[in-house]
């Protein structure tokens, strides 16, 4: 007799559209049937099925006290997003540069061009390109 435990073998991660899940939380929602019964019929598993419910429950208003609708968790996840881009630039135009890339460039171009008359000093970042690109559109409009 072997002493290695039962493994089963791990599903595949699938997606599902969104009419799919709709159509599997009508079944529980509208017409009654048990998590349990509709994932077996659906070959899904319970917590998925389960999930779906409880988050198009939040949806309709009837969820979870302080639980966030899909438009809030879209809003959170777009706010998140444009958060860490606004820190990278912000501390891009705070360092000058970006990263250990070498001195402030600045400073060197701010001595060069103070010393001709007329000259205006400009500030160059050291950077990458999607970074250079992100920063001046903002900058430029």
């Amino acid at each position: 007799m072997s002493t290695m435990a039962h493994t089963t073998k791990k599903r595949p991660r699938r997606s599902f559209t969104d009419d799919f899940k709709a159509g599997a939380v009508r079944l529980v929602l509208e017409q009654g049937k048990t998590v349990a019964a509709a994932a077996r019929d659906l070959d899904l598993t319970e917590s998925s099925l389960r999930n779906w419910v409880e988050q198009a429950r939040t949806d309709a208003g009837r969820g979870k006290l302080g639980a966030l609708t899909t438009a809030e968790r879209e809003e959170l996840s777009r706010l998140r997003k444009e958060n860490r881009i606004l820190q990278e630039e912000r501390e891009i135009l705070k360092n000058g540069r970006s990263g250990p890339r070498g001195p402030d460039l600045w400073t060197r171009n701010s001595r060069l061009y103070a010393r001709a008359p007329g000259a205006v000093a400009v500030r160059f970042l050291v950077t990458s390109e999607p970074v250079k690109k992100r920063v001046f559109s903002r900058i430029c409009g």
